[in-house]
């Protein structure tokens, strides 16, 4: 494929001619870097005390960073195999009760350490199913938020549902209390698919879901689709595809799906239905044509967003941020993750709370905070943190930039880095210049693979797989 080095996505549908050879050379384990360092460099030494430490040092910060909440609900009826979320499958839902007691006595933790003036700009639940709590619950679980945080009169408060149990006293209640962002689970469309990864999903009822949500008058609508599911084809794909367009989301997150058997076992039921290499990547590419020819933007790595979306209107000004949610317009905010093995990202710091319910409970039993582990970053993590930053959400890094901020020669620094990304720039995914370094269009489909250039703690042997693969 012959690439524009203009980082700059030119108007109409991206014609993907790309080798078989390269294809099956770049699909390598990598992370998708919605952190660095990514979670498996973060350590169990890090706990309570380092979490309470970290949140109350980020009240000090000159200028104060305002805050987004991250809220994780992770109960669902039944299991979909793909899935790769940490969740609680439960029909009884009356296991809710006892998880939410804990997490309002961890939210008003962690709101009692925190500088009442910093204003939350976004919120965020996911799961799990959200959606698997009443109406009633919803709402009781965010007026609780609104009376131990204050929230910016223009703060993006945002929810995934599944619209198999996301009824209309869902859709309104959450709308009455605030949120105006909703994101709906899809994946696929075709029946065989939905069998095999058992997510029995009507297209009627999810219409009319998204129908409703319109007509409430949610600002963002988006849609999860998953492309590399078993018995996928591209020629079905693009059904679904087409379907979605029919209704029009404002945003579109089409997630490569993480083959990862050895963290969760149910997977490896249908691996032998999974397309992968070139098959897996004529499924990717028959969606990225079909959405940019409608006239979406391709963010990079797995969002596409219509022209005068803030995600792109952010992408063009270069102040696109990326964290545990995907692509966000709130750079400079500390997150603050709430709930089962929810992640926050604080100044210099990550911390995760407990994966396993039982855990998470016996900590706040004991009266502190249910963090698992974390990580302290260095300067060295701190610099390379941004430079992979800004080039999965900027897809142009301005070598000037780093050295003003950080003080350095960015080419001695990164000589080595420098080196390595030569035979990408031969391959036509990087130019490379004095004074910057652009990734071309072809370099924006294998964008992880540019970021991982920079990643120091690739080059630490690993025994067992950590990643699923960049494609």
């Amino acid at each position: 494929m012959k690439a524009s080095p203009n980082s700059e996505s030119p108007p109409g549908a991206w014609i993907l001619d790309v080798s078989e050879e390269m294809v099956n050379r770049y699909n390598v384990p990598g992370p998708r870097y919605t952190s660095y360092p990514t979670a498996p460099e973060w350590v169990g030494e890090f706990g309570p005390d380092d979490h309470d430490r970290i949140i109350r040092e980020s009240n000090e910060a000159k200028p104060c960073r305002p805050l987004s909440l991250y809220v994780h609900l992770p109960f669902c009826r039944s299991l979909c195999l793909f899935c790769g979320c940490n969740v609680v499958i439960n029909k009884n839902h009356e296991v809710a009760i006892p998880y939410l007691e804990k997490l309002k006595w961890e939210i008003d933790q962690v709101s009692s350490r925190l500088d009442r003036e910093r204003p939350v700009v976004q919120a965020h639940y996911g799961g799990g199913t959200p959606t698997y709590l009443s109406p009633a619950q919803l709402e009781d679980l965010t007026m609780h938020l609104r009376e131990r945080f204050r929230f910016a009169p223009d703060a993006e408060l945002g929810i995934e549902v599944d619209p198999r149990v996301t009824t209309e006293d869902h859709a309104r209640t959450l709308r009455r209390v605030g949120f105006n962002r909703i994101s709906m689970g899809i994946q696929d469309f075709n029946p065989l698919v939905q069998k095999t990864v058992r997510r029995f999903q009507p297209a009627g009822e999810s219409k009319a879901l998204f129908e409703l949500c319109r007509s409430l008058a949610y600002e963002s609508i988006n849609i999860d689709l998953i492309y590399g599911l078993p018995h996928q084809t591209p020629e079905g794909f693009t059904e679904s595809v087409d379907r979605v367009l029919e209704w029009g989301p404002d945003r579109v997150a089409m997630f490569s799906y993480a083959h990862v058997p050895w963290m969760k076992k149910q997977q490896g039921s249908f691996a032998r239905f999974i397309p992968q290499g070139m098959e897996k990547f004529r499924i990717f590419r028959a969606g990225i044509e079909r959405f940019t020819r409608a006239g979406y933007v391709y963010i990079g790595m797995d969002h596409f967003a219509r022209p005068d979306d803030e995600l792109c209107v952010a992408q063009r000004s270069r102040t696109l941020h990326r964290n545990f949610q995907g692509y966000t317009t709130k750079a400079g905010a500390d997150l603050l993750g709430l709930g089962v093995s929810s992640i926050s990202g604080i100044g210099r710091a990550y911390a995760q709370n407990f994966r396993d319910i039982k855990d998470y409970y016996a900590a706040i039993d004991r009266q502190v905070l249910p963090t698992m582990r974390g990580i302290r970053l260095t300067d060295d993590d701190v610099i390379r943190r941004e430079v992979i930053s800004r080039i999965l959400c900027h897809c142009v890094l301005h070598k000037s930039e780093i050295e003003r901020e950080f003080r350095l020669s960015f080419d001695e620094y990164f000589a080595a880095e420098l080196a390595a990304l030569r035979p990408l720039e031969n391959d036509g995914m990087v130019a490379l210049s004095p004074d910057r370094i652009s990734v071309t269009r072809l370099g924006r489909i294998f964008i992880r693979n540019v970021g991982m250039v920079f990643d120091r703690y690739l080059r630490i042997p690993r025994e067992k797989p950590v990643f699923s693969r960049t494609l």
